[in-house]
């Protein structure tokens, strides 16, 4: 499906128009639930979470059987300055290796019975120094942010985002310190492993980058001034699971800067959407808090890729397996408490 938009304001009118949450679904699959063999609340967040997906895919025995994983790959004028372990030409050297069926997306999104599609946006081409000028323009911006809204497959059933960009750990703490305030070093972290000289270098470009560009426009603007097209393009794939009713696991810290960027442009624009792990990037955690997004798994990664999330389908799919499978007390002939 093409891009229903051409411009920033047609994407916000597009925000304001998303669809919501089926109550009435979501009410037959409560009222299921409460019928299952076992005592009330008893598997704790997996019920609540059977009921997000069923609610949002409008069935109350929906299930999981098509989980698409996208990985956007973009490179960021920023790397220039020194803010990552590795250098820039790393990003067109692992989207070879996603494609050839090697890293550890490849492996995680087979596990959770997912396709994998990667996505490399314009790797030849760099977006702006944001120290200097706005990361990108808006033609630029909506071209990548349409790139994520045509990679979602519409038949989909559960979508993960994912990213690999050398320097976007960068742009994503610019995107968080602008749009949630502090101090840079408050969201600047070591990313793939600066030492203490190179996170010295990343704090002062993000706060090079926010004095520049910060408190101007919405999380759209804030987007295209501090960004990449890799951020850009997961914030249009989430738009386009809403409008599909796919439902959205998040991934670590540089998905949930994405998001920030719907989030503080349309209030309740990730009600679709579930964080699949707190990633070990210092301020995910805070990110987290501030999306209203309590995260599934904990397990210290922070390797990007939509690697947290895609682990979490399993999650998921154990939920929806417990709800659809388990027996009624009356099926099982058990006195209900």
């Amino acid at each position: 499906m093409t891009a229903p938009f051409t411009s920033l304001d047609e994407i916000r009118a597009l925000l304001d128009r998303l669809p919501i949450l089926d109550e009435a679904a979501q009410a037959e699959a409560a009222d299921h639930n409460n019928q299952l063999t076992k005592p009330p609340g008893a598997l704790g967040r997996l019920e609540d979470l059977a009921l997000w997906y069923r609610g949002w895919r409008s069935g109350a025995r929906a299930e999981i059987t098509a989980p698409q994983v996208i990985v956007f790959a973009a490179n960021h004028g920023v790397a220039a300055r020194g803010v990552s372990a590795f250098p820039a030409e790393v990003t067109a050297q692992m989207v070879l290796n996603f494609e050839q069926g090697g890293a550890a997306i490849n492996q995680l999104a087979r596990m959770g019975g997912a396709t994998l599609k990667v996505v490399p946006l314009e790797l030849e081409r760099p977006t702006a120094d944001f120290t200097q000028a706005p990361a990108m323009s808006e033609a630029e911006l909506v071209a990548a942010f349409a790139a994520g809204w045509e990679a979602v497959d519409p038949k989909a059933d559960l979508l993960v985002v994912g990213e690999m960009g050398i320097a976007n750990t960068t742009a994503a703490a610019a995107l968080a310190c602008a749009l949630l305030g502090g101090a840079a070093q408050d969201w600047v972290g070591r990313g793939t492993g600066v030492d203490d000289a190179g996170l010295t270098i990343k704090t002062q470009v993000v706060a090079e980058g926010v004095a520049l560009h910060g408190g101007q426009g919405d999380g759209l603007e804030v987007l295209r001034r501090l960004g990449g097209r890799e951020l850009a393009a997961m914030a249009g794939a989430m738009v386009r699971a809403r409008v599909e009713r796919i439902p959205l696991l998040l991934d670590g810290f540089i998905c949930s800067a994405a998001a920030l960027c719907l989030a503080h442009t349309r209030d309740g624009a990730l009600d679709h959407a579930v964080a699949g792990h707190l990633s070990a990037e210092g301020a995910h955690g805070r990110l987290l808090e501030a999306l209203g997004k309590e995260p599934l798994l904990q397990l210290g990664l922070r390797l990007g890729e939509g690697s947290g999330a895609a682990l979490a389908i399993s999650v998921l799919k154990g939920a929806l397996a417990c709800h659809a499978g388990m027996a009624t007390f009356a099926q099982a002939g058990v006195a209900e408490g």
